[in-house]
């Protein structure tokens, strides 16, 4: 039983499935938040781009010998190669009926959203005669992920609601539900940054642990974390609600998780726990509804 739970485990996490699954959980805590009903085509479309798009940039970016890879995730990705390929593609396939079903405003943020994805993992420029992306950029690796996440989950969403379900979200709640969603993103991208600080620092990638070390990235995490919590107090209607102490609640034990996280934690501590609470905000939300 044991081996059988572990492999379902495995294929979850590794396959990015439980990734996707966090991005629909973040776009359903958006529709929470502006009290709107979730919409289909945006839920389909988080899942789909986000399992199709994380794939994809492991994919271009497979080692020589993935088989001898330190990472669990790197060998059972590549041992399951031409499964991740088929479904790679029909995920990237369906968001073209999924775009059309989209108002014009969230078409074109989507089409930002694809260029920024791509060239995040595309080999497009030249850096000292290796071809490399985006995220080779010095500071730019955390600052792509948190941005594609927040716009994608957060402000999609938002857009969707407003323009094909009428439901007023003022420019003011906007600004202050991006700004905590990216800080508190942010925060969860540092201890993944912990993990890769040994490899980042041969590859010259510029990221918070390698630029002010390892210990000085775990307290801007903290920091990142009180200020998202501060940030709750800001949304109208927001304070001292079941909805402020569920996501502070989470924010607390993010804060945690990353604490008690370093570069020698397994895999599944980082793909399952830390990523996790992505997915535990929206449970908190509606268990606190029930008090």
């Amino acid at each position: 039983m044991k081996k059988f739970m572990q492999a379902g485990l495995d294929a979850l996490l590794f396959s990015n499935v439980f990734m996707a699954l966090c991005a629909v959980a973040q776009g359903m805590v958006t529709f929470h938040i502006i009290g709107s009903k979730p919409s289909l085509p945006v839920l389909a479309l988080l899942f789909a781009s986000t399992l199709g798009l994380y794939n994809f940039c492991i994919l271009i970016i497979r080692p020589k010998k993935p088989e001898s890879s330190p990472y669990r995730r790197v060998r059972w990705f590549f041992k399951h190669h031409s499964l991740m390929i088929g479904i790679t593609v029909a995920c990237l396939l369906s968001l073209v009926p999924l775009f059309f079903l989209l108002a014009n405003q969230s078409k074109l943020l989507l089409l930002c959203l694809a260029a920024l994805s791509f060239g995040y993992g595309l080999p497009l420029f030249s850096n000292k005669g290796r071809k490399t992306g985006l995220r080779n950029i010095p500071g730019l690796k955390a600052l792509l992920i948190t941005l594609v996440w927040v716009l994608s989950c957060v402000l999609l969403p938002i857009f969707e609601a407003k323009y094909t379900m009428n439901i007023a979200v003022s420019n003011t709640n906007t600004i202050i539900i991006l700004a905590k969603r990216f800080l508190f993103i942010a925060a969860l991208t540092v201890p993944f940054d912990i993990r890769d600080l040994f490899q980042d620092q041969i590859a010259g990638l510029k990221t918070i642990p390698v630029a002010f070390g390892e210990k000085t990235a775990y307290i801007i995490c903290q920091f990142l974390l009180a200020g998202h919590i501060i940030l709750l107090l800001l949304l109208r209607n927001y304070r001292l609600t079941s909805d402020f102490f569920a996501l502070s609640l989470v924010a607390v034990l993010t804060g945690w998780l990353i604490f008690k996280s370093n570069w020698q934690r397994n895999e599944y501590y980082y793909f399952f726990y830390l990523d996790g609470v992505l997915i535990l905000q929206y449970v908190a939300l509606q268990a606190f509804q029930m008090f």
